[in-house]
């Protein structure tokens, strides 16, 4: 996201759920999916992790695949024999389709482990033709072909701030990739993850986090069901997971929040934090735009 100086923009499958009325107003555009309708003067920060990191095409193979719960895939690709992808943790990449689309699924594994790369696939049940496949003739040995590494979601850490990590649903991966590559490192900053979903079924992996709050005393864990069903028998949170996190804290001025998931969820959360204190700053997000002809990316 970025100012728009001058010129027009538009967006071709309609107004991003992730750039809301007031950024919009204020003359904010989301450049990776905008259009160009005349010649443009635009205004983006450049991000010094990043702008040296190579992105690069290359083969990989499904070195296997694990149906972690009824709608999640994780995928652990194998790059070619002494190659590597330079990556953040936290970042994307696309998979390149052999019909010329691109689908963009986050790492879920840290640099710092990265024998194998690790997507978290969500089937798509209506029009996600690319998690139909992973779901129903992928193969373990399959070749495909990655871009990358892409995207700004990343651990800052040039602050000592207190972190708040926010998921919904798949938006877990890259945070997973965040906290191991942070307790790889020896990060000190409390840290306290919440995530969303519906039913507790959909908390696949459940037993990372967890692991994760009894192992690190820096680091807490809150899932929050937005409809858990009657065999769950929950006794946990419940509700909408931006309202859980504003819950707990009533003033954000001094916290760093990390977003991924869902863009209503991303977009929610940014309105009611700023709300409550955050500085738009310092609240970083990874909104799951999905393709409108095939919606499946994450």
């Amino acid at each position: 996201m970025g100012q728009l100086v001058s010129g027009e923009v538009h967006y071709p499958d309609g107004p991003p759920e992730a750039l809301n009325d007031a950024e919009r107003a204020a003359g904010r555009a989301l450049f990776c999916q905008a259009h160009a309708l005349t010649d443009l003067v635009i205004e983006a920060q450049e991000i010094d992790a990043v702008k040296d990191i190579p992105i690069q095409t290359m083969p990989c193979r499904v070195a296997r695949m694990e149906k972690v719960t009824h709608d999640v895939m994780v995928l652990h690709l194998k790059l070619p024999q002494q190659q590597r992808l330079q990556f953040l943790a936290g970042q994307y990449v696309d998979l390149l389709l052999r019909d010329g689309s691109r689908r963009s699924f986050s790492l879920a594994n840290s640099p710092l482990d990265d024998e194998y790369l690790q997507l978290h696939v969500r089937h798509v049940d209506s029009g996600g033709g690319f998690t139909d496949h992973v779901f129903g003739t992928m193969q373990e040995k399959d070749l495909l072909r990655l871009e990358g590494p892409l995207g700004t979601f990343f651990l800052r850490e040039d602050t000592a701030r207190p972190v708040i990590f926010m998921a919904g649903g798949t938006g877990f991966g890259p945070i997973k990739a965040i906290l191991e590559y942070a307790f790889a490192k020896g990060v000190t900053r409390k840290m306290h993850f919440f995530w969303g979903v519906r039913a507790r079924r959909d908390l696949y992996m459940r037993e990372l986090p967890i692991a994760w709050a009894q192992q690190y005393t820096n680091f807490r864990y809150t899932p929050v069901l937005s409809a858990p069903r009657r065999e769950d028998g929950w006794s946990g949170r419940t509700g909408w997971v931006h309202e859980a996190v504003a819950q707990d804290y009533s003033n954000l001025a001094d916290h760093d929040i990390y977003a991924c998931g869902p863009p209503p969820m991303v977009t929610a959360g940014h309105t009611l934090f700023t709300a409550q204190g955050l500085d738009p700053a310092h609240y970083f997000s990874d909104s799951f735009e999905f393709a409108h002809d095939e919606p499946d990316s994450n």
